[in-house]
């Protein structure tokens, strides 16, 4: 599989804004402009290292943005230029060595996964590719304050990000490029005689420039926003044990649950339901179990991931749903407890937390005992 990483460049100061605050930290829908911009990301499925390269006062700023969006790298200092903080952050990932990186702008909150999908798409034929959109208006130079000329608009484009490229390609052409000032990624590869290609961009991958522009953004938080529902399910088996832990509950049992985590089979069913409604992929995705930190971990890390992510998308978790699927132990009698226990790990009311159980007759797998399966389903509210 490709390994994609994602550069989000917010090392810059704003000064066409105006104000003290950077723009990339002013509030959109409640959050930070950042804060969008670093969640889509680590929300998308093949988006494998997620860093942002910050201004080096910023360091709070970016803390309080990124909070609860466990899977970021730590950011790294950006440059003078905006040319220097990519070259920075492209140097930050050569450890990691992957194969392509996406270097997007973090005043630019809206970008939607199928314009991610696009650009990862077209580096399979070229070293380069970018989102734009076709010029529609009649484009003028000036002399002053007069029309100099008419500038033929055909075959011209407004360029967007994410800007998608090889990773030592990209590497390389920052590397020679040094020193000079270019107007973006593609121009830098451009200069190292790369061919890039242009996919279909969106109109509302806005980028915050003025306070016109964050208005236009914030018109798209309001509302009841659009419903988003979510599927999970999840089996693990029985082994030796005395217990087993059941949405977040430790339940005393002649048995327990095997896995590379602590096997909260409901837990696991619901994140995979809440990523599902954000186009997140699954679990393994963001918590593989070839990777050793997560052995035995429990599984509210998880949740509390997927939760975040939603939030961080300016999204509500309206409602869940998990039925379990065991012979023992009885739910029943601890329902309360662990909606109480999800309630507080995604924090929202336990009333919009349904737990059931059912048994299979002691047909299949689970009426043998020899596991617990648990499926999910989640309703979400997303802006846009």
């Amino acid at each position: 599989m490709v390994k994609v990483a994602a550069l989000i460049v917010a090392a810059g100061r704003g000064k066409r804004f105006g104000g003290e605050l950077p723009k990339q930290y002013l509030p959109l829908g409640g959050r930070p402009v950042l804060r969008h911009s670093l969640a889509r990301f680590a929300a998308h499925p093949d988006v494998a290292l997620v860093r942002a390269v910050i201004h080096p006062d910023d360091r709070d700023l970016y803390d309080a943005a990124a909070h609860g969006l466990t899977t970021l790298l730590e950011p790294v200092p950006g440059g003078a230029e905006r040319q220097d903080s990519v070259r920075l952050g492209l140097e930050s990932l050569v450890e990691a060595a992957p194969d392509v990186v996406l270097i997007h702008d973090g005043a630019r909150p809206l970008i939607d996964g199928a314009l991610i999908d696009r650009v990862i798409a077209a580096l399979g034929e070229q070293p380069g590719a970018i989102p734009a959109l076709p010029v529609a208006d009649t484009l003028k130079r000036g002399n002053g304050r007069l029309i100099g000329e008419t500038v033929e608009r055909a075959n011209l484009w407004r360029a967007q990000t994410p800007q998608g490229f090889r990773f030592p390609d990209l590497l390389a052409a920052h590397r020679a490029a040094a020193g000079r000032t270019l107007t973006d990624d593609a121009a830098v590869l451009e200069a190292a005689g790369a061919s890039v290609a242009l996919v279909e961009g969106a109109e509302d991958n806005v980028k915050i420039t003025t306070p016109i522009d964050l208005a236009r953004a914030e018109s798209l938080f309001r509302g009841p926003g659009e419903p988003r529902i979510g599927s999970g399910f999840d089996v693990h088996r029985l082994g030796p044990g005395s217990s087993v832990t059941l949405c977040g509950i430790e339940l005393p049992h002649d048995q327990g649950l095997i896995g590379h985590s602590d096997a909260d089979v409901p837990m696991h069913a619901l994140t995979d339901a809440l990523l599902g409604t954000i186009n997140a992929g699954d679990i393994g995705r963001h918590f593989p179990p070839s990777d050793m930190r997560w052995k035995g971990a429990p599984s509210s890390i998880f949740l509390a991931h997927a939760g975040a992510l939603i939030d961080a998308l300016g999204g509500r978790i309206l409602n869940v749903d998990i039925t379990m699927m065991c012979e023992r132990p009885k739910i029943g009698p601890h329902r309360a407890r662990m909606a109480n226990k999800l309630a507080e790990i995604l924090r929202i009311p336990a009333s919009r937390i349904s737990i059931k159980a059912t048994t299979t007759e002691t047909l299949g797998f689970t009426g043998r005992e020899e596991g617990i399966a648990a499926q999910a389903t989640a309703l979400v509210a997303l802006p846009f």
